[in-house]
């Protein structure tokens, strides 16, 4: 179940953060805000999860430790009921049979003792040294190579044998995990810083405001179609929607607009002309900011958009 919980929570995610993307390039704010927060709901719903999860597990290992806990208080209060009788029974017993073995055993014990340490002392100054170097030389076999002897810079032996073993660095599988595991993070932490940088530049890139050559054309004119959901849409009530949202949008654009201009054609159509003509940059604000959820039950489409000549009827 959690892992389906995270499946659909980063799928959620990952959706949220496109058309976060998608608005902010289409100058879409208001949808690009709902997605943003949308993204931080999810974000913290996952958090909680991964949270829950983690607190479950500390109060099962406490529940095992307090069980645990449990059963060894109740070995110690059973063994503290036990009548002190029963630890010597042997002690209790009559007394006309003899108990001489512990004692016995004690002093046989230490007899033995001193007897094998005069054994050993008189190998150790007995002993003959050869045969210790035989011994020696037969165990040479087996002994590890001596560390090689380094020069210094003048070509003399080195005669404090500073490269011991010691000191070389460590080559096994570990250390060559270690390493493998160090250069796959630094890798994966590249690659991710590559392309976060690279995705906030092409947003940048994409967002800003830039001057471009202006158009040869006198004016823009477009073509808008409003949507109102709900009872009791007249025309009139579609008419102040569409003149509201027009006036609303026409300082988006990076050049103030002379003369905006807005006539209905009827059936929620709408003729729109803005002087002067309009660069491809400023096509897509405007366009954005008329297609954006600026009012209730209202949704207005850009139907066309595109050049107006003085003489164009």
């Amino acid at each position: 179940m959690r892992r389906v919980a995270y499946f659909f929570g980063s799928a959620a995610a990952a959706g949220a953060g496109t058309y976060v993307v998608i608005y902010l390039y289409r100058w879409q704010w208001q949808r690009a805000i709902l997605c943003g927060v949308l993204l931080l709901v999810v974000e913290v719903m996952l958090l909680g999860i991964v949270l829950l999860g983690r607190l479950s597990r500390i109060e099962e290992r406490m529940r095992d430790a307090d069980r645990r806990q449990e059963d060894v208080l109740a070995r110690l209060r059973e063994k503290e009921a036990r009548p002190a009788g029963d630890r010597f029974r042997w002690l209790e017993e009559p007394t006309s049979r003899t108990y001489v073995f512990v004692p016995v055993l004690m002093v046989t014990g230490v007899l033995l003792s001193g007897l094998a340490w005069i054994v050993q002392r008189i190998a150790s100054a007995t002993a003959r040294p050869t045969a210790e170097r035989r011994l020696a030389g037969r165990l040479a076999v087996l002994a590890a190579p001596g560390p090689a002897r380094d020069t210094d810079p003048n070509g003399m032996d080195d005669p404090e044998g500073r490269s011991d073993l010691d000191d070389l660095p460590p080559i096994g599988i570990g250390a060559r995990g270690r390493r493998g595991r160090t250069a796959r993070v630094l890798v994966v932490s590249a690659v991710g810083a590559a392309l976060v940088g690279a995705l906030v530049m092409g947003l940048a890139d994409l967002t800003q405001t830039r001057e471009e050559d202006a158009k040869n054309s006198e004016a823009t004119s477009l073509l808008l179609k409003v949507d109102m959901r709900g009872t009791n849409m007249t025309a009139e009530r579609e008419s102040l929607a569409a003149h509201q949202l027009w006036e609303r949008c026409r300082d988006s654009t990076s050049v103030p607009l002379n003369r905006a201009t807005l006539g209905t054609l009827g059936d929620g159509l709408f003729a729109g002309v803005v002087q002067p003509a309009l660069t491809d940059h400023d096509r897509m604000r405007l366009r954005g900011c008329l297609e954006d959820t600026g009012l209730d039950r209202t949704h207005l489409t850009v139907v066309g958009i595109g050049d107006a000549d003085a003489d164009d009827d």
